[in-house]
């Protein structure tokens, strides 16, 4: 373990059905969603495991009583902690405090991202390891969805506005004057809509059995290879500052299978959920 006196803590929350990925329902069905998230999370937990760089907290909500719960501590040598507080920012803030009174750094990520990389985790654990206050890990639709920190600061989460996008802007700011350090990884993009779905089926194996399990397939339009993966550009901040670079104080910073499922296809349509259940 590189990391023994660091913390990586995994944000979850209970995969119940119709209360996880809503915004995919109508494209996927509740169940469809579902699956999605889980697979998310537990590949984020498996990929955290793997890497073996500190101890790993599971904070979850809205209690402890899954059973899946103790599923995952078994399986991934997790401890689990419930996240307390009203708003996202709150319940943040008192993780990383609580993780921070037994850890020289924290590092707070979510489960929605999947073009993350035991990499990104360990490049950050080195840069706090190296002096640096915070590391940000920013995503394309304007927020974050790493944190890290080797002290806690209530502004930093404090009148946020969540799942927005000035979340990153106002963030940079509130480091920036509190006279931090920092550095921020590559931007990844988070999977909410069915655009993203679309785009993590160029990427993601688990994707296709998806699609041709609870979906249609159709061939992807001839001007778009297999191999382009280009992303809409991210929202454009003020002063966005370069990747890596750091920052100092001062500075601007259902039905059926398929016969074939390959990269030439994407997810097109699937069956849309019962009107009472969509969110």
């Amino acid at each position: 373990m590189q990391f023994p006196q660091a913390r990586i803590l995994i944000f979850a929350k209970a995969p119940e059905p119709g209360k996880v990925k809503t915004r995919l329902i109508p494209a996927l069905g509740v169940e469809g969603a579902t699956r999605v998230y889980r697979h998310l999370l537990e590949r984020t937990l498996a990929r955290c495991a793997a890497a073996n760089l500190c101890p790993l907290e599971l904070w979850v909500s809205p209690d402890l009583d899954q059973p899946l719960w103790q599923e995952y501590v078994r399986e991934y040598a997790v401890s689990l902690h419930r996240q307390p507080g009203q708003d996202l920012g709150a319940r943040m803030g008192s993780a990383l405090k609580a993780a921070l009174g037994r850890a020289s750094q924290a590092v707070i990520i979510g489960t929605d991202i999947p073009g993350f990389s035991a990499d990104h985790l360990a490049q950050t654990l080195a840069w706090l390891d190296q002096g640096l206050d915070a590391v940000l890990g920013p995503v394309e639709d304007g927020g974050y969805w790493l944190l890290g920190l080797r002290h806690y600061a209530g502004e930093v989460f404090a009148d946020i506005p969540w799942s927005t996008d000035r979340v990153l802007e106002l963030s940079r700011r509130r480091l920036a004057a509190l006279g931090w350090r920092w550095r921020e990884l590559e931007p990844l993009w988070d999977l909410d809509r069915l655009e993203d779905l679309r785009r993590w089926a160029l990427e993601d194996e688990f994707q296709y059995r998806l699609a041709a399990e609870v979906g249609q397939h159709q061939h992807q339009d001839p001007a778009q290879g297999p191999g382009d993966r280009r992303a809409t550009p991210p929202a454009e901040l003020e002063t966005p500052p370069e990747q890596g670079a750091e920052h100092q104080p001062g500075s601007d910073g259902k039905n059926g299978l398929v016969g074939e499922v390959l990269g030439e296809h994407i997810l097109q349509e699937h069956q849309p959920a019962p009107q009472g259940k969509r969110q």
